[in-house]
């Protein structure tokens, strides 16, 4: 492994070179992120998912980056122009964009207006002008006049001269690197309107004449600015410090020795040689430097907003009533049981055009009389906030203890229709089955949303803006990370949810789901070891994620790993605690009076293994999503024309966004809390501060009723 790249990494991560170099020996034995994350604390340091992942990709990087240094090194080798010097230079290089600068001059190119004036013999006298040691330039031009070559004057001469010299300036990797640098520093980015017509909307309105500097441009502006180029109603472009970059090109080309001839030459050379070749280049390289910055953060952003979305904490244990609002077609109905069986489905319709309030109420009285009904669940998409009234009334007319929440149904009609949900509700219908996940979204979040393809959720910022491969992969990370962090029943888990399992693939996983179908519950972890394709490393890696609830061994439905039971076994003798004592408080007294230390010395294991067996042992089946703020449940309803200006609510965090959140305050449009009104000091980023699913206070500025807007704001006063 070498050293070198290992530096590289460990330098641009922030973690320890031996670290580095055992996180890519473990990823290198096949080991998955959230097992080692999970299982090999004392090799890691005790590194996250996001940091070991972030080990992961800049390794990738690096490899890539030394075996492209190679490449170029031999080609250029091959052309007997490799020197010292430039060979050094490009070992010494740690970015991509470096070694392709100084591979630049070397590259076999398309022919060019410098390769057709090569052709016609005029790079010798190129390299007399360039050196600038001759007087009498039109008395060398001469010798190279040439019918044959079609050099008929000595300004065809001079033209041929200008464009090589102009090809020479603009590889030169020095000159790029500061006019690069110097574009991004000091220019300027500016858009004009191109099409008004094809902006129906006025989407794009603002950025009609619009001017900021390169370095200040913001992520969200980067990809709208991309986009509406791309709807051909905005022309972009970069206007650079001209005048600064001649001038340095003026110093680093022209010598004391150059005449007025010579310097006119020159000066021409270099001002063809910006403007044609070099500025269109820069001008490029930057704009793909900003639009993958901007689809960083813009991927990131969506990230974080799906984690906290997925890792919501479940209302376990109650029976819903979920509700998928509409106006013509009724609203659908699925009554689902605490361990998310659908008992019952039906239709009402409380919302025009029928508008039969009084016989939708006898429904929903009905389902709550025969089903015990405990909450009631109403998806926010079309008729959401009529619907929600209709609800509210119902329970105060009939003084029913039953509160409501509002589910951001974002995908659920995609799940609805999909293969998946015609496999798992084969006798409902498509808008049946969006009840279904709607209630059972509330029940537990993360087993509903992962059926379900991430894009679709929407908690994002631009996502068809941004590179779909990487999207895709930051998306799958964070629903595996996320997966794997609260664990998976194995006799209950759907195939959907079982494949983000560490090191399940698709095909194991339905092999598991048929296995239970065919066979019946998994009594024992080691059963699992006879499912097809699921060999010794697959359940190395996936098992510890693996839960038996009421299985024949009780540490087989917590998160100590089967490689840790002897250990396991070993303390609880040592805490003269029998296996059944799991969970109890005669345990925990037990565990809190221990000397972490010592006992990790006598078992011959690290104390991070040892703290998270302890961990286990005290809550068996601890979710790390109880320990987030509940959901906001709600027994009434308000309308905009409700709000005032300076009116205190409470509302949850649907989305977070680069300028700010949007927050449900139970009116019919989520109200926006601008980045500069959520908090008294200054906030870098929202999701500094903020996440997806947070119950927050929040404070009435602006209402426009007729666009249907709210302003609003995290600060008092």
């Amino acid at each position: 492994m070498d050293s070198e790249l290992i530096g590289l990494v460990a330098k641009e991560t922030s973690v320890n070179t031996n670290i580095v170099k055992k996180v890519i020996e473990l990823l290198d034995e096949g080991n998955t992120v959230p097992f080692i994350a999970r299982y090999r604390k004392e090799i890691t340091g005790g590194l996250d998912e996001v940091q070991i992942k972030n080990v992961q990709d800049r390794w990738q990087y690096a490899v890539h980056l030394a075996e492209r240094k190679q490449e170029v090194i031999r080609i250029i080798d091959e052309q007997g122009k490799l020197t010292e010097e430039l060979e050094r230079e490009i070992k010494q290089a740690t970015q991509l964009q470096r070694v392709e600068d100084l591979y630049r001059p070397y590259k076999q190119k398309r022919r060019t207006k410098a390769t057709i004036a090569k052709e016609k013999g005029l790079e010798p006298l190129a390299e007399i002008i360039w050196q600038q040691e001759i007087t009498d330039v039109e008395d060398e031009a001469t010798k190279f006049l040439s019918e044959e070559h079609e050099l008929h004057t000595i300004e065809d001469v001079l033209s041929g001269v200008n464009d090589i010299i102009a090809e020479w300036i603009s590889d030169d990797a020095e000159y790029r690197d500061y006019i690069r640098e110097e574009t991004f520093k000091r220019g300027t980015i500016q858009s004009q309107v191109k099409s008004e017509e094809k902006d129906e909307k006025r989407v794009y309105e603002m950025h009609y004449e619009y001017n900021e500097a390169v370095r200040s441009l913001v992520s969200h502006r980067t990809l709208a600015l991309n986009r509406g180029e791309k709807e051909d109603i905005l022309k972009v472009s970069i206007e650079p410090p001209v005048e600064r970059i001649l001038e340095f090109l003026q110093k680093k080309v022209i010598t004391n020795r150059a005449n007025a001839k010579i310097k006119d030459i020159l000066t021409a050379a270099m001002e063809d040689s910006y403007k044609r070749l070099i500025q269109p280049s820069v001008e490029r390289e930057i704009r793909t430097s900003l639009t993958e910055n901007a689809e960083a953060q813009a991927i990131d952003v969506f990230a974080v907003n799906l984690k906290n979305l997925l890792l919501q904490p479940p209302l376990k244990g109650r029976t819903v009533l979920g509700v998928d609002p509409a106006y013509r077609t009724g609203c659908k109905l699925a009554v689902v049981d605490e361990t998310g069986k659908v008992m019952n489905v039906g239709v009402m319709y409380p919302t025009a055009p029928k508008n039969d309030v009084v016989g939708a109420e006898k429904i929903i009285m009905k389902l709550m009389n025969q089903y015990d009904i405990e909450l009631v669940a109403i998806g926010n998409g079309t008729a959401s906030r009529e619907t929600e009234h209709f609800i509210s009334d119902v329970i105060s007319n009939n003084n029913l203890d039953i509160p409501y929440i509002i589910v951001n149904e974002a995908g659920a009609s995609v799940y609805s229709a999909s293969e998946l949900a015609r496999e798992e509700f084969p006798d409902l219908q498509v808008e049946q089955r969006s009840a279904a996940s709607i209630a059972r979204r509330v029940q537990d979040p993360l087993a509903e949303l992962v059926k379900i393809d991430p894009k679709s959720i929407g908690v994002g910022q631009y996502q068809h803006d941004v590179s779909q491969k990487a999207l895709n992969e930051s998306l799958t990370f964070v629903v595996e990370t996320a997966v794997n962090q609260v664990g998976v029943n194995v006799n209950t888990a759907s195939s959907s949810l079982l494949q983000y399992v560490s090191g399940l693939s698709k095909t194991v996983a339905n092999n598991i789901v048929k296995r239970r179908n065919e066979e019946g519950k998994f009594t024992k972890r080691q059963e699992l070891k006879k499912i097809p394709r699921l060999g010794a490393k697959t359940y190395e890696q996936a098992i510890g994620f693996l839960r038996i609830i009421d299985g024949v061994n009780p540490l087989d439905r917590t998160p100590i790993h089967p490689e840790s039971y002897k250990t396991t076994e070993k303390l609880l003798e040592m805490l003269e605690c029998d296996i059944t004592d799991i969970g109890t408080e005669a345990i925990q007294e037990k565990i809190n009076a221990l000397d972490k230390k010592v006992m990790a010395n006598r078992l011959e294991i690290g104390e991070p293994t040892l703290i998270d067996i302890l961990s286990a042992l005290s809550r068996p089946e601890r979710d790390p999503r109880d320990d987030f703020p509940q959901p906001l449940l709600k027994q009434n309803v308000m309308t905009l024309e409700d709000l005032k200006p300076g009116m205190e609510l409470q509302g949850t965090i649907r989305n977070v966004v680069d300028f700010g959140v949007f927050v449900d305050i139970g009116v019919k449009q989520d109200g926006l809390v601008h980045i500069s009104k959520m908090a008294n000091t200054f906030v870098k980023h929202p999701m500094d501060i903020a996440s997806v699913g947070d119950v927050v206070t929040v404070w009435v500025e602006q209402i426009d009723v007729d666009k249907g807007r709210v302003a609003l704001s995290m600060i008092n006063g």
